[in-house]
């Protein structure tokens, strides 16, 4: 296009466009000025460039290593620490339970390497004498929950514990630790009672997290233990510590919160008492084998104070080593405790027969039947009632037998109570099935006022209620039309203790406590009060005392109890006493009576109908001061007044400390 206008027209020159100048483009040209100052900038920046480059050289290739580990020994783990478990004391200060310090081994699954976990395994186990394949299957277990240690063994020997000190590096995860393991200082004493410790249960857990359990706790699982663990565990404290790549221990543990120990608890118990009521029924089960009861095999002591209910001392045999649950436990130890088969083998160690042992009570109910009579006006205490060796009762005039055949006259309430006449009191039993429906039930009535049929209330549990027969009862159970009757016979057999009740001897001993101070039921209770730990010249600090339960009024009439009162001193002093042979010339003078009762027992080559004599004795003493009960009971034992009468004797001469002379021993209800 040329230089002209749209329309060829020429265009005029303009002043605004000047000629170039040189000045301005000078400042553009490199310089000599300028290419110094680019190159003084230059090198600064390769300086600076080269001395970063060396520097992370240097971090990276020289002191890499050192920095890596000091990265990899920087890591900080929580620790949970195990708060110690507070001591159990008898009541006069004797410690029962305490704790020992012990070395644990325990596992991070969490820090083992996923390739040759199996091989650490089988190395770990292998140095601790554990089994391979339960380990194996506990980590299995853990993987679910990889920050909670494993306990693989406690109480591991100081060779074991150096060896795996030395040899860290081959057991990544594996952690020495110290633990609290439980002392029991009195051995199998009281183990029942006393119950034991063990590692929290998943079913468990869920109940307690709200209460602040955490997984791998330990806490009580039966017995005082379980019953006052909120006491008893403490409160645990956290601490931090720093660990390596490989979990190994790089700094001391720093506590972040403190631990508070266990809370000392104090029991009615005393102990010297313990061992000699576990000691009687040794010797208990020892006179019934003598009288060619070879089935005898156990049995169960209880001795309380009959005025407010403490229980002084408790015996249950067979019984258990409570240790066996003490650190990692052997399966074979445990197996009499926890497996079906063995414990029948062993007759079951681990069931307190006191409190969950259900007997007939035979003679030794014949009291209930007393007072329920009089409070009934079914008979009065001093009119006679023809003792006779035999009665007929019931439309077919079934025959019931009295224990003696050679006896045949009249006798008072406490006359038939100290000789323990059957027929005597089979003709109270007939005259409340007399009476109608509402009579059939009175006299089981009295009975749970008294405290049967249900549990005492002790108060660490574990007890069994009981069994009271009614007519309701027996509609409900049974299916066909005769069973499900209640004939002559089922109050006949109720009133000397027989046929389907059921009673344990603590509820025994909660009755006979009541006939001994006058009439209160009392509630019988293990637990005194909570301490403060403290050291042997330390002043004791109470924190809460455990006030028993105010006795409960019976109801009975003091003239009633008044006339049991003196059969059941009659049957201990009385030349016809079925207990005389046993107390009569002992130095503090005691009442109680004498029991017999049959139970339907399996044994080996017998029927399986197959009956056993249970043999009972209970009462109290001084009989007009009384300050002790005692109940026994010898499993398969035979006559009362021949195992169960001389196994309380001896609970009384530890208690008095005062010697029985010798006695004659005689065959009697």
């Amino acid at each position: 296009m040329s230089s002209t206008g749209g329309f060829h027209e020429r265009r005029s020159p303009s002043g605004r466009f000047l000629p170039p100048d040189p000045r301005v483009r000078e400042p553009y040209r490199l310089t000599p000025q300028l290419a110094l100052r680019v190159g003084i900038f230059g090198a600064v920046a390769l300086i600076a460039f080269a001395v970063l480059f060396l520097r992370l050289w240097s971090l990276q290739v020289l002191s890499g290593d050192d920095y890596l580990n000091a990265a990899q020994n920087n890591q900080l783990r929580l620790v949970r620490v195990e708060a110690p478990r507070g001591p159990i004391l008898d009541r006069h200060g004797r410690v029962v339970v305490s704790n020992v310090a012990g070395t644990a081994v325990q596992l991070w699954v969490g820090d083992m390497p996923k390739q040759g976990r199996n091989a650490l395994v089988r190395r770990l186990a292998a140095v601790l004498d554990v089994a391979p394949r339960a380990l194996a299957r506990e980590v299995d277990e853990q993987l679910a929950d990889p920050l909670t240690p494993l306990i693989v063994k406690t109480a591991v020997k100081e060779q074991k514990v150096n060896y795996l000190l030395e040899h860290q590096s081959e057991f990544p995860g594996v952690e020495i630790v110290q633990v609290y393991l439980r002392d029991y200082r009195f051995g199998a004493l009281a183990s029942q009672i006393l119950g034991y410790t063990g590692e929290i249960s998943p079913e468990e857990l869920k109940a307690l997290r709200r209460d602040g359990y955490r997984a791998g706790d330990r806490l009580g699982k039966t017995g005082v233990e379980a019953a006052y663990d909120a006491y008893l565990r403490g409160a645990p404290g956290l601490a931090q510590i720093r660990v390596d790549s490989l979990g190994r221990p790089r700094s001391r543990l720093e506590l972040s919160k403190e631990v508070r120990a266990g809370y000392a608890l104090r029991l009615t118990l005393d102990m010297r008492l313990q061992r000699a009521a576990e000691q009687a029924l040794r010797y208990g089960i020892d006179l019934a084998h003598q009288s060619d009861h070879w089935a005898a095999s156990g049995g169960a002591v209880v001795a309380l104070d009959p005025r407010d209910g403490a229980v002084l001392a408790m015996a249950s045999a067979p019984t258990f080593d409570p240790s066996v649950y003490v650190g990692r436990t052997d399966p074979d130890k445990l197996a009499p405790l926890l497996d079906e088969e063995a414990a029948r083998r062993a007759n079951y160690p681990g069931l307190n027969r006191a409190t969950a042992g259900l007997y007939p009570p035979g003679s030794t109910w014949k009291p209930v039947t007393a007072l329920a009579g009089m409070q009934e006006h079914v008979f009065s205490a001093y009119d006679s009632l023809q003792c006779t060796p035999t009665a007929e009762y019931g439309l077919d005039r079934q025959q019931f037998r009295n224990w003696n055949p050679y006896v045949n006259r009249p006798m008072t309430l406490p006359e038939a109570l100290a000789e323990s006449c059957d027929t005597y009191f089979y003709e109270i039993g007939n005259r409340f099935y007399e009476r109608g429906g509402d009579g059939r039930v009175r006299m089981q009535q009295w009975a749970r006022r008294f405290g049967f049929g249900e549990p005492t209330g002790l108060d660490i549990g574990g007890e069994a209620e009981g069994l009271l027969p009614t007519p309701e009862w027996r509609k409900k159970t049974f299916e066909s039309d005769w069973d499900r009757a209640w004939n002559p016979g089922d109050s006949i057999q109720l009133s000397i203790g027989q046929k389907d009740l059921l009673v344990t001897p603590l509820q025994m001993a909660a009755f006979y406590a009541m006939l001994a101070n006058g009439g209160d039921v009392v509630t019988p209770h293990l637990v005194s009060h909570v301490e403060q730990p403290r050291a042997k010249s330390s002043p004791r600090v109470v924190l809460r005392r455990f006030a028993s339960a105010l006795p409960r009024p019976s109801g009975v009439d003091p003239a009633a109890l008044a006339a049991v009162r003196d059969g059941l001193y009659l049957a201990t002093h009385s030349a016809s006493g079925t207990s005389s042979g046993v107390f009569a010339n002992y130095e503090i003078p005691i009442s109680g009576k004498t029991g017999t009762a049959e139970k339907v027992v399996p044994l080996p080559g017998y029927p399986a109908d197959h009956l056993e004599d249970q043999s009972w004795w209970c009462g109290w003493g001084p009989s007009d001061d009384a300050k002790l009960v005692v109940c026994a009971l010898i499993e398969n034992g035979g006559h009362g007044s021949t195992a169960a009468a001389p196994a309380a004797l001896r609970v009384f001469e530890s208690f008095f400390r005062t010697k029985a002379p010798p006695s004659v021993l005689v065959s009697t209800d």
